[in-house]
């Protein structure tokens, strides 16, 4: 197999598991409107999809053709992630936002080491040239910071020994 063969499935994941983040995103953000933590989740689903468009632009340069298949699993794959005991019947719970962040703490660092991985092979790429791959890293390190913040503040909240 051809290391070109091997990018597009990397980049395919890779664009698959922005479909997933971006629908977590907004069901967390829908689920905190009207809190900071709301207002922080409704710019990263803005920062996803721009990435996510940065993302396809990056393949539409290399020839990459979008496996639709893979997106439909991802996005399939996220609302049956909605289904996760979160220590209530019905509903949600402390533990369904603190799993939300987690989850979208461990896509964003998975993007970030796409656009790291992608500078690593940048001269090997003509292609690549057009992409802003420190600007995309630099954002994706900054969402990383910003959930990383909310989410130790859901930890506290939720796993704290007074939480009922």
């Amino acid at each position: 197999m051809s290391e070109e063969k091997y990018l597009a499935i990397y980049l395919n994941d890779h664009l698959a598991g922005s479909v997933a983040g971006i629908e977590l995103a907004k069901r967390a953000a829908g689920n905190h409107e009207g809190t900071p933590v709301g207002e922080f989740l409704e710019q990263l689903v803005i920062d996803i999809d721009e990435d996510r468009a940065a993302l396809e632009a990056i393949m539409d340069e290399l020839g990459v053709r979008k496996d639709l298949l893979k997106d439909a699993a991802a996005w399939m794959a996220e609302k049956v992630g909605r289904l996760k005991l979160n220590g209530k019947i019905i509903g949600y719970s402390p533990l369904s936002h603190l799993v939300e962040l987690e989850g979208l703490a461990l896509g964003v660092e998975g993007k970030l080491s796409l656009w790291r991985a992608l500078q690593e092979v940048e001269d090997d790429y003509p292609a690549l040239a057009n992409a802003d791959l420190e600007r995309l890293a630099g954002r994706a390190k900054a969402q990383r910071e910003g959930l990383e913040r909310f989410r130790r503040e859901a930890a506290a909240a939720c796993l704290s020994a007074g939480t009922p």
